[in-house]
C-alpha cells in the first residue's frame, strides 16, 4: 500500500498514460507507482461518452429513451424516473401490446412501446413462444386465437392473466374483466383442441372450413370464433385497472392517479420525489403525491404514527408521519390517498426519508389567484404592498398557513403563472381575497381539481 505524502504544482504540462498493465497510474518521486489514479485519458473518454449520449438524446430522443428504459428494466425506481422524463419530453410510453410489443422497450414512431419482459409473471419461455408464433403465423386475433396457437405449457394461465390485466390484450378486447371471465372457458377449449391434434383427431368443423375474418384471413368454421365465452360482464373500475397495472408492471402505465393534476403540481409543489437526493435536509418542502403503502404503528407510549411510501410520476420515497403530526392528519393517511404534503428530508443510514409535517387531500387544496398587469408586477412599490397584504393573512403561526398564492401576470395567451413561494401562503383563502380586494388587487379562489 502506497500513499502520496506531498504534492507540488509543476504548472501546465502534457499528461501521458503510464501504461501499467491493469490500472492507469502515475509515478511518485521515489519511483513507486500510485495505482487507481484518475488521469486525463479517463476524463477524455468519459467526456466523449457524455457528448455521444447527449447527441443521441437530442437528435434521437425516442430511440435513446427506449434504450435507456431497456437497460434499466430491472430497476423499477429508475424505470419510473425515466418514464417521468419521457412524459416531460413529450414522449408517450404505451402499454404492452400482444401484437406489437417485443422483448424490450421499442420505438413506435414518436412513442415507446412497453416490452413484454417487463410484465411480471410472464417468463422468457412464454415470450419466446408468443413472438415465434406471431412472427410465423401473423398477429393474434383474439385471446382464443392465441390460446389455440401457442403451447399452453409455456404460456400458462398465470402468464395469460398477467398479460390481460397489464393491458396487453386491450387492442383486441378492452374489457379486461370479460377476458378474465372468458379465460377459464377458453383454456379448456384450447387444451381440448390441442389433445385432439396430438392424437390426430381433427375437429369436423375444422375440416369443413369456414369463412374469413375482418382482415380477409381465412378462419376455419371450428376455429377461434367457435371458442366459448362467459356471459357479458362490466369492465373493471378505472382505479382497479390501475392497481392491477401497478402490481404487474411496478408502476402505472395507461394512466396515473396524479396525471390529472400534473400541471397544477408543477406550480404548487415544485419538488419531485425522484429528485430529493440533492436537496438540503433543513428545507421545508411540498409535494403532491399518492400513498402507495401505509403501515400504521403504535409507539411504546401508545401513540399512533405511520410509515408510508409516497409516490408521484417521477418516483417514490419512504416517509414517516410522527405522532404529533399523525394526531392532526391521521384521517388522511390511507392507502391510495392523493395528498399535498409538507415536510423535510431526513438522511439516516444513507437513506432518504420524507418527514411529513402536514397533509391535505388534493381535492381540498385551494389556491388564491392574484391577477396582475405586467406593469404592476414589475413595480417594486406594488410588490411590497402585495407582500404585506399576504403576510398579514398568514395567521398567528405562519407554518400553519397552507393556502398557496399564485400570481397570474399578463392576459390571455401571454399570461404567466408564478408561485409566490412557501413564505407567502395564507391561512384563510376567503379572508385573504377580501383583504387583497381592499388593497385594490383582483383575486379569486381556485381549486386544484376543478369540479
Amino acid at each position: 500500500m502506497v500513499k502520496i505524502v506531498s504534492r507540488q504544482s509543476l504548472g501546465t504540462q502534457p499528461v501521458y498514460d503510464v501504461g501499467v498493465e491493469k490500472d492507469h497510474n502515475f509515478l511518485l518521486a521515489n519511483g513507486l507507482v500510485a495505482s487507481n489514479c484518475f488521469n486525463k485519458s479517463h476524463s477524455t473518454a468519459y467526456g466523449f461518452v457524455t457528448f455521444q449520449t447527449a447527441y443521441l438524446k437530442a437528435n434521437y430522443p425516442v430511440e435513446y429513451m427506449a434504450a435507456l428504459l431497456t437497460s434499466n428494466s430491472g430497476d423499477q425506481d429508475k424505470v419510473q424516473m425515466h418514464i417521468a422524463n419521457c412524459i416531460s419530453m413529450g414522449i408517450e410510453v404505451l402499454p404492452p401490446n400482444i401484437n406489437e410489443s417485443r422483448v424490450d422497450f421499442t420505438p413506435k414512431g414518436s412513442k415507446i412501446l412497453f416490452g413484454l419482459s417487463a410484465v411480471r409473471n410472464v417468463g422468457q419461455g412464454a415470450i419466446e413462444c408468443i413472438l415465434q408464433n406471431r412472427d410465423e403465423a401473423g398477429p393474434f386475433r383474439s385471446l382464443a386465437d392465441l390460446c389455440d396457437r401457442v403451447d399452453l405449457h409455456a404460456v400458462n394461465r398465470r402468464a395469460l392473466e398477467a398479460l390481460i390485466l397489464s393491458g396487453s390484450f386491450d387492442p383486441l378486447e378492452p374489457n379486461r374483466n370479460q377476458l378474465m371471465h372468458d379465460l377459464e372457458f377458453v383454456l379448456d377449449w384450447a387444451q381440448s383442441r390441442a389433445k385432439d391434434r396430438e392424437i390426430g383427431q381433427g375437429n369436423l368443423l375444422d375440416m369443413l372450413g369456414g369463412g374469413a375474418d375482418d382482415s380477409g384471413a381465412a378462419v376455419p368454421a371450428g376455429g377461434f370464433e367457435s371458442a366459448p365465452k362467459a356471459p357479458p360482464v362490466a369492465n373493471f373500475d378505472p382505479q382497479d385497472k390501475l392497481k392491477q397495472e401497478k402490481e404487474l408492471l411496478g408502476f402505472y402505465i395507461s394512466d396515473h392517479p396524479l396525471k390529472s393534476v400534473q400541471k397544477s403540481a408543477r406550480i404548487l409543489a415544485p419538488v419531485n420525489l425522484g429528485e430529493l437526493e440533492g436537496l438540503p435536509d433543513n428545507m421545508t418542502l411540498s409535494a403532491i403525491a399518492m400513498l402507495a403503502n401505509v403501515k400504521p404503528i403504535i409507539t411504546k407510549k401508545g401513540d399512533r404514527m405511520a410509515i408510508i411510501v409516497l409516490e408521484d410520476l417521477s418516483g417514490s420515497v419512504e416517509g414517516v408521519v410522527f405522532p404529533r403530526s399523525y394526531e392532526r392528519i391521521g384521517q388522511y393517511i390511507q392507502p391510495d390517498a392523493r395528498l399535498m404534503v409538507w415536510g423535510k428530508c431526513d438522511r439516516r443510514d444513507d437513506q432518504i426519508q420524507f418527514i411529513v409535517d402536514d397533509a391535505e387531500p388534493i381535492e381540498d387544496v385551494q389556491m388564491v389567484m392574484v391577477e396582475l398587469d405586467s406593469s404592476i408586477a414589475a413595480d417594486i412599490e406594488q410588490q411590497h404592498r402585495l407582500r404585506n397584504v399576504i403576510r398579514n393573512n398568514q395567521g398567528d403561526d405562519p407554518k400553519y398557513a397552507r393556502v398557496p398564492v399564485i400570481a397570474v401576470i399578463g392576459k390571455a395567451e401571454k399570461r404567466q403563472l408564478v408561485r409566490l413561494g412557501a413564505q407567502f401562503r395564507v391561512k384563510d383563502a376567503e379572508a385573504a381575497i377580501a383583504a387583497l380586494a381592499r388593497a385594490e388587487f383582483k383575486a379569486r379562489k381556485s381549486p386544484l381539481i376543478s369540479a
